[in-house]
Order: structure tokens, then C-alpha cells, then sequence
């Protein structure tokens, strides 16, 4: 690692001290969130998005493992293999928190898909069926998304569009579960 700039040395440090923190408190921050708007919720509605709650951040976590655990080790051995011969590759210290740091916040917010579908046909926003058939214009959106999402390079793009795709089924699939719960208690 190298500093190109005077104070990266000593602000990097501190940038991600507060941003692992956030990370770190990030279930009892929701919890907060999740005491202020509880009192207003009905009790059907109590029963749903509790375990939403739970599952997002679960979610959230696992999208940041899989970027760490997956992406990463590829990514960076694509990068240093085709660096040029009499090319030494040295990071700059910033720009390398940047980079993971987008990383993580990319993939954390893709492994919420599933939640976001459940929540949109819990709602009525939409359904299963409308789902389905936008299959073609999600896949695409996809990768609209991970290109816009990820940096420059075509396999983080594809590792973010692909288990995006992927979450979006596992969201229709478990939809499935929650229309049938929601047609119990109304009828």
C-alpha cells in the first residue's frame, strides 16, 4: 500500500473506523427504528415485519461476507494478472477503501432483493404472476445495475448481476409464502 495524498495516512484510518462501526451497529440502529415505528403497526403487520427485519439484516451481512469471501479473490488476482509486464502494482490506501467499501455496500444492498419482493406482494404493489413475466427486463436490469453499481471491470459486474438475478427468483419463491399467509388471515 501506498499514500499519494498528505492526510490519507491519517483520515483512511478514521474513515473506516466510522464505517465499520456503522456496519457493526447497524442491527441495533434498526432496532431503534424498529421501536419508533412499531407502536403504529397493527399487529398482522408485527408479525410480518419482524422477521423481515431480522432476515434484511442477515442479508445485508451475508452480501458483504459474499463480496469478501468471492469477489474480492477474484477480482483482485484478475487485476494483478493482467498488469503488464515491469508494472508493480501498488494501491493506493484511499482508493482501495473506496473500492472495497463500494463493494460492500453493493453487495450488502443486492442480497436485500429477496426482502424487497416479499415486501412489494405483501403490499399488493404488485404479484407473482406480474413478477414472472418481467423476468426478461429484470435480468437486464441487472446487469444495468451492476454495471452502474461496481467498478470498471466486466467480472464484478457479472458477480453482482448474476445472484442478483438469482435473489430476485429466491424473493418470487418465498412471495409464495407470504401471499398464501396474507389470503388465510383475510379470508
Amino acid at each position: 500500500m501506498i499514500a499519494t495524498e498528505v492526510a490519507s495516512p491519517f483520515l483512511t484510518p478514521f474513515k473506516l473506523t466510522l464505517v465499520l462501526s456503522v456496519f457493526i451497529a447497524m442491527p441495533y440502529i434498526l432496532h431503534q427504528i424498529w421501536s419508533f415505528i412499531a407502536p403504529g403497526l397493527y399487529a398482522g403487520e408485527k408479525r410480518v415485519a419482524l422477521p423481515l427485519l431480522v432476515s434484511s439484516i442477515l442479508l445485508f451481512y451475508a452480501g458483504i461476507a459474499f463480496s469478501f469471501y468471492v469477489v474480492f479473490p477474484l477480482i483482485f488476482s484478475f487485476f494483478t494478472s493482467v498488469a503488464p509486464d515491469g508494472v508493480t502494482i501498488m494501491t493506493d490506501i484511499n482508493r482501495y477503501l473506496d473500492f472495497v467499501l463500494k463493494l460492500f455496500f453493493a453487495f450488502g444492498l443486492e442480497f436485500e432483493i429477496p426482502i424487497a419482493t416479499l415486501l412489494l406482494v405483501w403490499t399488493g404493489a404488485t404479484n407473482i404472476e406480474s413478477l414472472k413475466h418481467k423476468r426478461p427486463y429484470v435480468i437486464v436490469g441487472c446487469f444495468i445495475v451492476g454495471m452502474l453499481l461496481t467498478p470498471p471491470d466486466v467480472i464484478s459486474q457479472i458477480l453482482l448481476a448474476i445472484p442478483m438475478w438469482i435473489l430476485y427468483e429466491l424473493g418470487i419463491f418465498f412471495a409464495r409464502f407470504v401471499t398464501s399467509d396474507t389470503e388465510e388471515t383475510s379470508t
